[in-house]
């Protein structure tokens, strides 16, 4: 298994995905690893919903598509590229977004990160979800499967909410597709640290 520090080095979104089955054991594995994570006094209020049913993905990805269409794919003609990306693996980058949103229904598994917060439905709420999707992130590659953490389907909440069939005071707020990657882990494409740590007062060099 990779060190933990070259899996994060190397973890890709993978936004290209094979249709190919996954091993439920490898799910349960990555499930797992979510519920290592940390939570706001340890409530562990994080529920984790994995989706198979191809009816209920199609459901879902028709709002996902419906995004994309209004307003993702609009925002990639206009803005520059990232740090530390080249405008070429930015348009890649934009053609494999794309991909997934046709394809989205098409990856073999769903896992929906919810929390059962009920009216504490908040962007602060979401620090104690996002630890266990990015540990399941880590955990899919470690295990050699691909996925991207996407929470474009939060454009509209409520209507893929009710696709998933989420019951009152619960809300998703990421879903990883997962499956066995058609593309290869490699390095992620970032800013240097000069550019985006600070000592101190803001703006002041990092002197570490």
């Amino acid at each position: 298994m990779p060190d933990l520090f070259e899996m994060m080095e190397n973890c890709r979104a993978m936004r290209r995905l094979k249709p190919d089955p996954v091993p439920d054991e490898l799910i349960a594995k990555i499930l797992q690893a979510g519920t290592c994570a940390p939570s706001g006094g340890n409530a562990q209020k994080w529920r984790f919903l994995v989706i198979k049913d191809r009816k209920i993905k199609e459901a879902a990805a028709a709002w996902y598509k419906k995004a994309y269409d209004e307003i993702i794919g609009p925002r990639y003609s206009t803005v520059a590229p990232p740090p530390g990306v080249s405008p070429e693996k930015f348009k890649r980058q934009h053609e494999a977004v794309s991909y997934l949103t046709d394809h989205f229904a098409d990856a073999p598994v769903w896992i929906v990160a919810c929390l059962d917060a009920g009216a504490n439905h908040n962007a602060a709420a979401g620090a104690s979800i996002y630890p266990a999707v990015q540990n399941m992130v880590l955990a899919c590659r470690a295990v050699g499967l691909g996925t991207t953490l996407t929470n474009r389907h939060m454009f509209y909440q409520k209507e893929v909410d009710k696709a998933l069939g989420l019951p009152e005071g619960v809300h998703s707020y990421a879903i990883l597709p997962i499956g066995y990657p058609m593309g290869k882990f490699g390095p992620v494409k970032r800013a240097p640290l000069d550019a985006v740590v600070y000592q101190d007062r803001w703006g002041q060099a990092y002197r570490g």
